[in-house]
């Protein structure tokens, strides 16, 4: 398989614009300089666009799960009891991370099944400093009704923390209008950059619990109040910075409205064409993700062989299933500047290696599932 040239399609780190690379091969700059401040300034006010907050916004060089670090060690306490909820691989990550700085009041479902919304309830009822959840969980293919959790959570009057790693961006995440008191991105996933640069929203409430006695380098404390400033509290990942630059404005450029609709449609593509080749969906189609598609594999195909002829033999790279469901699915995104003749040419790959496994019907029916959504694309951006 050539490394320069495939389809990429794996939920993070995607692939990235021509734009968003060139970035990154600028030649040094220090980041106490006004060019770099200039680069922060406009940071700031894109990160705002992308969360839809006016309120506080920090960017940390590390991953995501550095954002998720800042939150939990700077805006709770240890005595902070926290409702968590887990329906896959990243809520769990997310009940582990939490449980080192706060009381765990965890929640659970079978992975890629919603979670009551009534267990949540009880939980919150039962005295919550917080209710914290992935909206977007990947290892599954599956998005939690955030808007509903997040109306629970504010008739608890408990704070809010998202992990939108993959959803903002891709899935519509309106922090103010949700009343969020932190949400949480990664640079690899939506936004369509480099890995290694979280980015975090806070509410006003949020800031003001901001503690950084449990954190030095994560003290969102530090991001913000030097990001006010259009500046950082440490030597950022400079390459980085211009990368996440260049995707906010290409972000932009498209608006937020059409990238989320543009999204959901690849989305509904990219199910209907699995659907047409006969194969199912890991989650209940109702949850189903905007950004990624988690299909069971049908018996008899060994996920390691399957993924590796469709790499060798079609250039096509997708992900495989995690921990339990390892083995099980395979998964296909579509998110950040994925297009849409992407997944269209990703399934008819994939058809045709299920027809040589005796599995797929007419592989053409995949594609003709697709067609219907190139103009429906086309239209968003004539609108």
């Amino acid at each position: 398989m050539d490394l320069q040239d495939n389809l990429f399609m794996i939920p993070g780190p995607v692939k990235m614009h021509p734009r968003v690379l060139a970035a990154m091969s600028v030649p040094a700059m220090g980041h106490r300089t006004a060019p770099f401040r200039a680069v922060n300034k406009e940071l700031r006010r894109l990160l705002q666009y992308v969360f839809q907050t006016r309120g506080e916004v920090a960017l940390i060089s590390g991953s995501g799960t550095a954002g998720l670090d800042g939150v939990f060690s700077t805006m709770l306490r240890k005595d902070d009891r926290v409702v968590t909820l887990a329906n896959g691989k990243f809520g769990e990550r997310l009940q582990e991370l939490a449980g080192h700085y706060c009381t765990l009041m965890p929640i659970r479902a079978p992975w890629g099944q919603q979670i009551p919304l009534d267990s949540v309830a009880t939980a919150l009822e039962a005295g919550a400093t917080a209710l914290a959840f992935v909206h977007n969980e990947t290892s599954v293919g599956c998005t939690q009704d955030a808007e509903a959790l997040a109306k629970l959570a504010h008739k608890h009057d408990a704070l809010l923390v998202i992990d939108g790693i993959t959803s903002v961006g891709g899935i519509d995440v309106p922090t103010d209008r949700w009343k969020a008191d932190a949400v949480v991105f990664g640079s690899q996933k939506c936004i369509g950059a480099p890995a290694g640069l979280a980015g975090v929203a806070v509410s006003e409430r949020g800031y003001d619990r901001l503690d950084g006695s449990r954190s030095y380098y994560l003290d969102l404390r530090k991001h913000i109040d030097k990001m006010r400033q259009d500046d950082t509290p440490f030597t950022p990942a400079i390459p980085l910075h211009f990368a996440m630059l260049e995707a906010l404005r290409l972000l932009e450029d498209e608006t937020l409205p059409r990238r989320l609709a543009r999204t959901a449609l690849m989305a509904q593509a990219s199910r209907a064409a699995a659907a047409a080749l006969g194969v199912s969906l890991f989650p209940d189609e109702r949850i189903a993700s905007d950004t990624l598609t988690a299909v069971r594999y049908p018996p008899g195909i060994d996920d390691a062989t399957f993924r590796a002829q469709l790499g060798e033999e079609a250039g096509v790279v997708i992900a495989g299933g995690q921990d339990s469901v390892k083995g099980v699915i395979f998964r296909i995104a579509h998110m950040g500047f994925t297009s849409l003749r992407e997944v269209d040419a990703t399934y008819g790959a994939v058809g045709a290696l299920l027809q040589r496994h005796g599995i797929a019907g007419d592989v053409g029916a995949a594609a003709e599932a697709v067609a219907p959504y190139y103009t429906k694309i086309a239209a968003l951006h004539k609108a």
